[in-house]
């Protein structure tokens, strides 16, 4: 069964760097779109990055354009998020996602950003 595996979050100061990495089973991952959202606490899970199959092209929120930059490697089935100039307002339970039959989520990572 598909499944994703989100890690490297934790607690850094405003300014500062972090960089989530999440495994993927269970899927065709090389073919398959992966996206990045975020959720902070009493609001919504909103949309943060995504990247197609092959790597060559990325969106972002607009809110992280220029300070986050999402990867990918096919033959680690993994995808990454890194994330610089980090604000506080960057605080939230970070997902990883794919949509095949469906969407899957991992259980997510905290990052919290100390002002």
């Amino acid at each position: 069964q598909v499944q994703l595996a989100e890690s490297g979050g934790g607690l850094v100061q405003s300014g500062g760097s972090v960089r989530l990495s999440c495994a993927a089973s269970g899927f065709t991952f090389s073919t398959a779109v992966m996206r990045w959202y975020r959720q902070a606490p009493g609001k919504e899970r909103e949309f943060v990055a995504r990247i197609s199959s092959d790597g060559g092209t990325r969106s972002y929120a607009d809110f992280v354009k220029g300070r986050f930059t999402i990867s990918r490697d096919n033959a680690k089935r993994a995808v990454y998020l890194q994330m610089d100039s980090l604000k506080p307002e960057d605080s939230a339970v970070y997902y990883c996602a794919v949509l095949t039959d469906r969407y899957y989520w991992g259980q997510g990572t905290q990052v919290t950003v100390s002002s």
